[in-house]
């Protein structure tokens, strides 16, 4: 099996060296990431300059650029055979609900998923890289166990709780949640007087009703949900009224 590695946090984050240890006692891998953290980069592909590769004495590779970056220069340009899955994280923080619009993890797998591989984004609710060891051992079990059941290619994005393996109740399917508008941005002045601005941390769950990935994984389990990529408004295209000339 052959599993290329990205995520968000930077070759050197312990999330990804936690990962690619998983995933090495299965499989062959090839691990590119970004040069430094990137969270909040989205799919954005880096067009206005030319992008830098070089590799770590771990084996790593790590690109001055994106996430989809990443994932791109990889497959087009690293790896010689296609990989059999992707896998993004370990991310520092959850990744639910309206995150996934933003999140440089999810769209490490997204760019995979846009190839026609599988891809799996890993994320810890909480930020501080505790458990990670806990994190590690479920990417690896759920990776190990497969998911024959749903057609292929796949997008999935998981969220695991930071608690030690034994108190993880399980894994469960679930919808994104739904947050309130983000906080608004936070005024500072610089050294000059000049007027910076910082944006604000998101928005509290607005929707973590049961079902949820923000309810599942209050309740301790593992959350799993499918992503798909089409954007188009079914409802709102039926009503559309194009006729005219």
């Amino acid at each position: 099996m052959k599993i290329l590695i990205s995520n968000d946090d930077g070759y050197l984050a312990p999330g990804i060296v936690a990962l690619a240890e998983a995933m090495a006692s299965i499989a062959e891998i090839t691990v590119v990431a970004p040069d430094s953290n990137r969270s909040g980069a989205s799919n954005a592909l880096t067009l206005e300059r030319p992008l830098s590769v070089q590799r770590a004495s771990n084996g790593f590779y790590f690109v001055n650029g994106t996430p989809s970056d990443c994932v791109h220069i990889a497959l087009t340009a690293i790896m010689k055979e296609k990989p059999d899955l992707i896998v993004s994280g370990i991310n520092q923080g959850q990744n639910m609900g309206d995150d996934t619009l933003y999140s440089g993890t999810v769209a490490a797998a997204t760019e995979g998923f846009l190839f026609g591989i599988p891809a799996i984004a890993f994320s810890q609710t909480e930020k501080a890289w505790t458990h990670l060891d806990s994190a590690a051992r479920i990417a690896l079990e759920m990776v190990k166990r497969g998911f024959t059941g749903m057609a292929s290619p796949f997008l999935l994005n998981v969220n695991i709780p930071n608690l030690p393996f034994d108190e993880i109740k399980g894994v469960r399917k679930a919808r994104l949640g739904k947050r309130h508008t983000s906080e608004p941005v936070i005024h500072m002045t610089d050294p000059h007087g000049r007027d910076i601005y910082w944006i604000g941390p998101p928005g509290a769950a607005r929707d973590a009703s049961a079902g949820t990935d923000f309810d599942t994984t209050a309740r301790h389990f593992v959350s799993v949900t499918p992503l798909q990529i089409d954007l188009t408004n079914t409802r709102q295209l039926a009503d559309l009224d194009m006729d005219f000339a």
